[in-house]
């Protein structure tokens, strides 16, 4: 049993946390909940018992806590993260704060799970879209050889949190925007995160640069274009695939279905392929579309679904946290 952390337990993604440890039975002995100053007394209920959130501060992780699990911004997690670790507190870290630290580990259980064992206090978990990209990546990786991927996404509202469910919610019957510079609803935006001087956004820099650390490659060549659509729950990944090696399909096929995580939904002659709404609620990362890219050597095409609130943040954050426990931190 373990003494547990959550840092903005109050939103989106600390809400999901709490459903994913319930689910999967976490070894909860003590949790402290933090969150804002708006937040601070709301009572939430973890296991049929009521626990009260408090404000966040400098003191907060004065409390024998053991793991904490971050997901209220980069500033907030640059900010107390460091204070936790003085403490000897575990913190796995849901924003891109430390993502591109050399001495983070970025950690997809999946995939790498072994970088845990040279964590420094703290662990990222990485951006939602990568970490569904990089699971079916992985084994092709491993077999073949990744030459160069290109991503397009299509990502849910609730990527931006409760502030963009309400965009699209509103957005139905008006012409209502706050969290994005457009309406959502009916739309689709081009635009996830602050755009770089390259022209770029940061999310597209995310995808780039975490999925060259996570497979441990900076060889690969990547490219990413991301964009918002009118979905609730669950991102999309269409991604482009030169390998290094010739291939058979029948041989990409069986190495994504018998891979850990994965469930290969294929057969479009019956029009099943993975969808968002087929993803919502799920943990699993939803693979289908498998063809070969007749425009390159060696070409291949898939489409990637998940549920970008579970797999995509909480529930990869709450496997993370377990992979602790079982090294006993």
């Amino acid at each position: 049993m373990v003494n547990v952390g959550i840092v903005g337990a109050t939103g989106l993604i600390g809400q999901t946390f709490l459903k994913v440890m319930e689910e999967r039975k976490f070894p909860v002995n003590n949790l402290y909940l933090f969150a804002s100053s708006k937040s601070k007394g709301k009572k939430i209920t973890f296991n049929n018992k009521e626990y009260e959130v408090e404000e966040l501060n400098e003191n907060s992780f004065d409390k024998p806590i053991d793991i904490a699990l971050f997901s209220a911004g980069g500033t907030i997690s640059k900010k107390y993260a460091p204070l936790a670790k003085e403490k000897g507190i575990i913190v796995v870290d849901n924003s891109s704060a430390w993502r591109m630290e050399p001495w983070v580990p970025l950690i997809v259980p999946e995939v790498n799970k072994e970088a845990v064992e040279k964590h420094q206090g703290i662990i990222s978990n990485p951006n939602c879209s990568t970490i569904q990209s990089v699971i079916p990546l992985k084994p092709l990786h491993d077999k073949y050889g990744l030459k160069r991927v290109v991503f397009s996404t299509y990502q849910s509202v609730s990527g931006s949190g409760l502030s963009g469910l309400m965009d699209l919610e509103k957005g139905l019957t008006s012409t209502y925007h706050n969290k994005y510079p457009h309406p959502i609803a009916f739309n689709v935006l081009p635009h996830i995160d602050d755009f770089l001087d390259n022209g770029y956004t940061k999310e597209e820099m995310k995808m780039i640069e975490e999925t060259k650390k996570i497979l441990n490659d900076p060889n690969i060549k990547i490219t990413a274009t991301t964009v918002r659509v009118p979905v609730r729950y669950g991102h999309a990944v269409s991604a482009n695939i030169e390998l290094g090696k010739p291939f058979e399909l029948e041989d990409v096929y069986d190495l994504l279905s018998n891979f850990e995580g994965i469930e290969v939904l294929d057969d479009p002659a019956n029009n099943v392929y993975p969808m968002p709404i087929l993803a919502e609620g799920k943990d699993k990362v939803y693979v289908g579309r498998i063809r070969r890219d007749f425009s390159v050597e060696n070409g291949l095409n898939i489409w990637i679904v998940a549920d970008n609130c579970r797999k995509g943040a909480a529930t990869n954050t709450i496997q993370i946290a377990e992979l602790l426990i079982n090294r006993r931190f």
